[in-house]
């Protein structure tokens, strides 16, 4: 059995050599691990607990997403999603709530301090203080159980958060009777490196002592590593390694015989603006190509857009049936639920599963092919334009068959609902006598997108559990 491990993406602000070294790579090294089922998020809706720049989320939910592919993530290894496309996570929070008590809220360490430092202050306990902070751990514990993941990497700090997931989940299956979840556990890494920043202390944002990992090119970050703080010590005289914060960087990068040299000639007096540009050169040779696909991600983030919208499919192919059997065992069940009989002899009927959505496609008599989009009750919902190329109609078919209803851009022209890509209308459905004929129709084109997803996504988790099957 696989260990699903499950890991939150901070999207706020720009990564930085420390959180290279202590973070992106070694989760990267550990997501190629043939025995662990990775997912992994992008937390922006957490990032909305700690910013209101609207701007500065979207810009670093890019910047931190290039990184992580640019660093080597691969996302046909890993499930790689944003928080924010999963809807199941924030419905799951909400049944969550129902049965979180305020006290174990009122214990958690981010609102403890805040309501601290407001007393301090003289302040009313709570000035200031969002109902998001106050329910941060609730959608963790949401994060974290939709996907009933095992272990969850966290620094020391989180551990209460993880212990929290865990008394949620325990309350929920006493309450409705049965194991819907499983308990995490916190997986906390013991030697995680931690990076000095250029005035000897810990890498950080807040000390403004960072190094950039891409921002600003090779030229940034050659110039941030000028600007470490070294002793007085001329070229010519042996260094201290013991204490330095450049040699504890070049270490964190290079082999242990180059850390040996480097040690050696430092030890031997090499000058520190030398030993800088050793380090400069030694750092870049393993971040240039990153940085390459960096560059080449942040001038496409279409592509981007197209490994999240796939890795959110794969992602509420999991939590989508969780969810559905949570709301049939908190009593928010269809009008069509079969209730239980009392009698164990009477079998219950077995609902049949529901038909997704289908594509039909044709060549026209001019050549050209197109596709109809039909709904799961056989409802024309869409046609094509016509394409030249039958390649064309099946990259459009691919990328419909993924999206989801909640991303397609869908726009109305004159009495017709088109479906847009890049600003083009791509496909169109019926024509509709009224406004609210059109709006039903809306709903039922994103209906069977969001379905259409889902089945695409069960189809490619069923194909990959039957490779690793034949694998093993």
């Amino acid at each position: 059995m696989h260990t699903r491990v499950l890991t939150g993406i901070t999207t706020t602000g720009t990564p930085h050599l420390g959180n290279y070294v202590g973070a992106i790579r070694p989760a990267i090294q550990a997501s190629r691990d043939p025995n662990v089922d990775a997912f992994y998020f992008m937390a922006d809706y957490h990032a909305l607990i700690k910013s209101d720049d609207a701007d500065r989320v979207e810009a670093s939910r890019l910047k931190i997403t290039a990184s992580w592919l640019a660093a080597g993530l691969d996302p046909g290894r890993v499930t790689f999603y944003r928080q924010s496309d999963i809807p199941e996570v924030t419905e799951l929070m909400w049944l969550l709530t129902c049965v979180t008590s305020k006290g174990l809220l009122n214990r958690a360490h981010a609102y403890k301090a805040a309501v601290d430092r407001n007393i301090e202050s003289q302040e009313d306990a709570d000035a200031g203080v969002t109902a998001g902070l106050y329910m941060y751990p609730v959608l963790m514990a949401a994060d974290i159980l939709a996907f009933n993941a095992h272990k969850v990497p966290v620094g020391r700090d989180q551990i209460q958060h993880i212990e929290m997931a865990r008394d949620i989940a325990q309350r929920f299956n006493h309450t409705y009777g049965r194991e819907f979840f499983v308990m995490p556990e916190a997986l906390i890494e013991e030697q995680v490196a931690t990076l000095p920043g250029l005035d000897g202390r810990k890498m950080s944002k807040s000390y403004d002592n960072t190094i950039p990992l891409f921002e600003g090119g090779a030229k940034g970050m050659r110039e941030a590593i000028m600007k470490i703080v070294t002793d007085s010590r001329a070229p010519g005289e042996p260094k201290d390694t013991e204490d330095s914060a450049l040699f504890t960087i070049y270490k964190a990068f290079a082999s242990p015989a180059e850390t040996a040299a480097f040690a050696g000639a430092l030890h031997g007096g090499l000058g520190w603006g030398e030993a800088k540009q050793v380090l400069f050169e030694r750092v870049d040779s393993e971040v240039a190509p990153m940085r390459e696909r960096y560059e080449a991600l942040m001038a496409s983030p279409g592509q981007m857009e197209d490994i999240l919208l796939v890795g959110a499919a794969k992602a509420r192919a999991i939590a989508g049936p969780l969810v559905e059997t949570l709301r049939e065992a908190v009593g928010l069940r269809s009008a069509r639920h079969t209730p239980k009989v009392s009698d164990e002899s009477v079998p219950a009927p077995v609902a049949a599963k529901a038909k997704p959505p289908r594509f039909a496609s044709f060549r026209d008599a001019d050549g050209s092919f197109r596709f109809r989009l039909f709904g799961a009750d056989g409802e024309e919902l869409l046609l094509s334009v016509p394409f030249a190329d039958p390649k064309a109609a099946g990259a459009l078919r691919q990328t419909l068959s993924t999206m989801g209803g909640v991303h397609a851009s869908i726009e109305s022209h004159g009495d017709r609902l088109a479906l847009m890509v890049d600003g083009q209308a791509v496909a169109q459905g019926e024509s509709h006598p009224d406004e609210a004929a059109r709006d039903a129709s809306l709903v039922r084109l994103r209906a069977a997108l969001d379905a259409l997803a889902f089945a695409t996504a069960e189809e490619a988790a069923a194909k990959s559990a039957n490779n690793a099957a034949q694998k093993a």
